[in-house]
């Protein structure tokens, strides 16, 4: 791995951005092979993520004066540990960017933002397929929750389900 550290800075990311916020969202999606599920736009991520009511936060990790990558996060609660936590949506780091500690930076710092907060618990899902990113995150400690399988209800099945009462 390259040292690059000092270099390094993570902020926050303003509404100014969001077409930054949207591109790196289309790498992702590209690089998980899910581009055709991609709806946001500009407008959308202005709104949700830099409006009124922000749905979620971004950080915005820069090489130097170079945008490299992003983390998109909102928080969560534990029941059972009675305690908010921070739940990571995306994380992406652009390629020519990776092996610099770039992931690591983004992952340490929404490790101290949870516990600067209150929080007990940093969680995040990973396709199966993606073995690079699996064995990133073991070495950071993270454990898979097997026991667990996430279920997700969108589009037509949402409106039906929503019209159920």
């Amino acid at each position: 791995m390259q040292s690059a550290r000092a270099s390094i800075r993570i902020e926050p990311a303003v509404k100014s951005q969001a077409g930054l916020v949207l591109y790196f969202i289309r790498q992702l999606a590209e690089y998980e092979k899910l581009l055709d599920k991609v709806e946001a736009d500009k407008a959308r991520i202005e709104e949700s993520l830099f409006g009124d009511k922000p749905c979620a936060e971004v950080l915005i990790a820069y090489l130097g004066d170079q945008p490299a990558g992003l983390a998109i996060f909102f928080p969560t609660y534990s029941t059972f540990l009675a305690r908010p936590g921070i739940y990571l949506e995306d994380l992406f780091v652009e390629p020519k960017f990776r092996g610099f500690g770039i992931g690591k930076a983004l992952l340490m710092h929404l490790a101290k933002l949870t516990r600067q907060r209150g929080g007990a618990r940093l969680e995040w899902s990973v396709l199966n397929w993606n073995e690079p990113a699996i064995q990133f995150y073991k070495k950071l400690g993270a454990n898979a929750k097997d026991a667990w399988t996430m279920y997700c209800v969108t589009g037509e099945n949402l409106e039906k389900l929503a019209q159920t009462l």
